[in-house]
């Protein structure tokens, strides 16, 4: 069982890990041990996250998020299977941890008298140095 939050915890039932064989470091022994981790959550499906939760994860997971409600993480840092496995473990929970704060609303804000005013006399300042460029008059 992976603990995430005091009310969030997930079930072995719902994690699935499929070992394959990693790129990088590791010189001949990486073409013959399986060290690279996928992890697959079925986060659609799974009964311990509530809706809300599991919409914002699904915003927050983007690519990794499968169309069938599939969450998956793949980890190939180390040269070591239950370190990559571990990894993967933390960054599902990490995602989780995320999607349970809820963001805050933006309440819009109208902009100062002040601000409104230095905008105008910025676009005046420029409009004159753009009215200087002209062709010259009596010259050439």
């Amino acid at each position: 069982m992976l603990r995430i939050t005091d009310t969030i915890s997930i079930e072995d039932w719902e994690l699935t890990e499929q070992f394959v064989r990693a790129s990088g470091p590791g010189g001949q022994n990486v073409n013959k041990t399986s060290s690279a981790v996928e992890l697959r959550f079925e986060a659609e499906r799974s009964p311990n996250l509530p809706d809300p939760v599991k919409r914002r994860l699904k915003r927050l997971a983007g690519r990794r998020w499968t169309n069938d409600g599939t969450l998956i993480i793949q980890c190939d840092e180390t040269r070591h299977q239950a370190r990559n496995r571990d990894i993967a473990r933390d960054r599902l929970a990490e995602l989780i941890r995320k999607a349970t704060e809820k963001p805050k609303r933006r309440i819009p804000t109208r902009p100062t008298l002040g601000s409104k005013k230095r905008r105008l006399k910025a676009k005046k300042v420029r409009g004159e140095v753009k009215a200087m460029r002209g062709k010259v008059e009596g010259e050439g």
